[in-house]
């Protein structure tokens, strides 16, 4: 097994995103895609990661403020307006895409080197090819705990004693469905909506009651004599509210009280997908759990959960929404956890590849048999000329006053026009309440912070900061480990090459131990591990450990004192292992002429009948088309990178496509 170590590496084109398994990919496109408007408007909204530490730039819940700190009234309009927004009828600044220059921006951004991601462990020769040229030529498929991958292929909604029957299906007509919807939705300004009995009998008054309950949850109905007529009433018993707890409305006894679902979704991340539903479904976000999050760029099919939403409601909104498919639905008991997955199944297209075919077969070879090193890809750290770990640093070494000023000053790059000018407004007048005025849009981590320097005072710097989710602060934290993770492990295989050496650590279960000098030839690579810097984690019996204590005391922290005066910032550490092997491994070359033609397949496809793709012996370009398996918390971006031999940040990748295009 050989290691080298990465310098130049020639790439022809490269794409301007990456994706990471379980985690949050923060590359942003130039032009969102729209979903269809045929129910409500959608926006972003928190993203919490699927194992810790994980992902960044995540957006939170809404928020605006107004001038005067800490006034009772100002904290009073406050509340109304993250209400107002949290019911989703405040997305003004979603949909607003300003005509920036990506390139530009990533001018300024991270290379692999700068997060001390630097080496190889095969030596075959690098050859260039297009990632993700579409985000189709990525595709992710969730593997449960009981082995079995995620599909969509069933779209049929499953029929239980407690679904509702035909006669209360038919009992309403279109047109008074129309309008129920419409109030349920509050798509307009009507309080209730009556509907006349005819051929008025007690028996066909409570199938509409029925009918109306089940097929429109939260109305409530009574039933009114008006001029000697009998009108079934319609109304919402909760106000604006009523959908935001499902518990209070009527669930079958016998019926599991979460409906499972495999949700197929095109170009959104997990938390967007969830925030789409939520909004369209008239619920809260929180009723919804899953088991890992799955990045944009990319087509992924995952397992999602809802508390007491039918699989009727779920399914209906496949003629709602464009980029999206939800199906086999089931009943069960129990929801989702984060982290409850064996890992997740990757199709990915490499297009227009240079290498030959025997260079291919060395590099695939080498990735099934070796595998990658396990670094923290680039998303792990940001897009923008302020890295990730840079505030998490400050966080560790409780200089709030320097977390402050990363997240919100101004910095290199093009940034959106609003941002530029509350990073000005900020920088001149250090009035959060002046800056925030600046922004449209307060969902960002600037809007939240901001808003908690309004509420709270710029003395009290950590309570404002506290106002962010608290996912989204302990990235910043997490981002820092992962920083040190990668340079430590370029400079364990720097050091020793890949080889387990005395010194190093294994897991026997979760606890770690050191490899004894009689005990090497029992363990690979593939079983060493390196920590995460914590108070409750042990390191290396051998130079590397000695790098950690210089690389911590570099940056102001003390490696045998990770506890933090404010417990959510206290680090215990963890272990990750240092080589990953991919499992289920397959690869072909195919050729073809049309670069915007699909290379496989995708659930959807299936579903509809589509035909395979067919391909020619021979073509204008030749795509790599590699199929691969991975545990949670592992980026597909590294085990490409192994392929290739080439840095896969957005800055290299955009310097590369933009220099190719000209």
């Amino acid at each position: 097994m050989e290691m080298t170590e990465m310098t130049g590496v020639s790439l022809k084109r490269g794409s301007l995103a990456v994706e990471d398994n379980d985690s949050v990919a923060p590359a942003e496109e130039a032009k969102r895609q729209k979903v269809s408007e045929c129910c409500l408007t959608t926006g972003r909204a928190g993203l919490e990661n699927a194992s810790p530490p994980s992902g960044e730039n995540v957006l939170g819940p809404p928020g605006a403020v107004s001038a005067g700190e800490g006034t009772e009234n100002s904290d009073a309009r406050l509340e109304e307006e993250e209400e107002e927004e949290e019911d989703g009828l405040s997305e003004e600044g979603d949909e607003e895409e300003e005509a920036e220059s990506f390139a530009d921006m990533m001018k300024h951004g991270l290379t692999e080197l700068d997060v001390g991601i630097t080496k190889f462990v095969s030596s075959h020769q690098g050859f260039s090819g297009i990632l993700k040229e579409r985000y189709s030529d990525f595709v992710v498929h969730e593997i449960g705990k009981d082995g079995r991958v995620s599909h969509l292929d069933d779209l049929s909604v499953p029929v239980d004693e407690e679904a509702p029957s035909e006669d209360m299906l038919t009992v309403l007509t279109a047109e008074e469905k129309q309008r129920l919807e419409e109030l349920q939705l509050f798509k307009n300004k009507e309080t209730s909506v009556a509907i006349e009995v005819i051929e008025d009998t007690k028996e066909k008054r409570t199938i509409i009651h029925q009918a109306i309950k089940s097929l429109f949850p939260g109305l409530e109905t009574k039933t009114e004599d008006r001029e000697g007529k009998k009108y079934i009433v319609a109304y919402h018993a909760a106000g604006r509210k009523a959908l935001a707890n499902p518990r209070k409305h009527s669930w079958p006894k016998s019926r599991g009280s979460y409906c499972h679902f495999v949700l197929y979704k095109e170009n959104k991340d997990t938390m967007d997908a969830i925030n789409v539903l939520s909004k369209y479904l008239r619920v809260k976000p929180n009723i919804f759990s899953y088991m890992g999050t799955k990045d944009k760029r990319a087509i992924t099919v995952q397992e999602i959960a809802v508390l007491k939403i039918t699989a009727q409601r779920l399914a209906h909104l496949n003629k709602c929404l464009m980029n999206f498919k939800l199906g086999n639905f089931s009943y069960q008991k129990n929801p989702l956890k984060l982290g409850e997955l064996q890992g997740n199944q990757f199709t990915v297209v490499l297009r227009n590849i240079t290498g030959t075919d025997a260079q291919v077969q060395q590099a695939m070879n080498s990735l099934k048999e070796i595998g990658f090193i396990n670094y923290y890809g680039m998303q792990r750290f940001g897009t923008t000329a302020v890295p990730t770990y840079q505030v998490g640093r400050a966080i560790l070494q409780n200089s709030w006053a320097e977390v402050m000023d990363l997240i919100l000053k101004p910095r290199s790059g093009a940034e959106k026009g609003y941002l530029v000018k509350c990073r000005e407004e900020w920088a001149r007048t250090r009035d959060p309440a002046a800056a925030l005025r600046k922004l449209p849009v307060r969902r960002c981590v600037e809007g939240q912070l901001l808003r908690g320097l309004s509420k709270y005072g710029m003395k009290n710097m950590v309570s404002a900061f506290g106002i962010i989710p608290r996912n989204n602060r302990l990235m910043y934290i997490h981002s820092y480990q992962s920083y040190v993770w990668n340079n430590m492990v370029s400079k364990r295989i720097e050091e020793y090459g890949l080889k387990p050496v005395p010194g190093d650590l294994v897991l026997k279960g979760a606890t770690a131990t050191y490899i004894e000098e009689e005990d090497v030839d029992n363990y690979s690579i593939h079983d060493v591990v390196m920590p995460l810097p914590g108070f409750d984690v042990i390191y290396p019996k051998h130079k590397i450990s000695e790098a950690y204590r210089e690389m911590l005391t570099a940056d102001n922290l003390d490696i045998d004192n990770m506890r933090h005066k404010i417990r959510d910032y206290s680090l215990s550490g963890a272990y990750r292992k240092v080589v990953i092997r991919p499992q289920n491994v397959s690869w072909e070359v195919v050729a073809y002429d049309d670069p915007k033609i699909p290379l496989f397949n995708t659930d959807v496809d299936n579903l509809e009948g589509k035909p395979p793709p067919v391909f020619a012996s021979e073509g204008k370009y030749r795509a790599l088309k590699m199929d691969f398996a991975l545990p949670p918390s592992t980026y597909a971006t590294m085990a490409i990178r192994e392929v290739l031999k080439m840095d896969t940040s957005i800055k290299n990748q955009t310097q590369l496509n933009t220099a190719w295009l000209r």
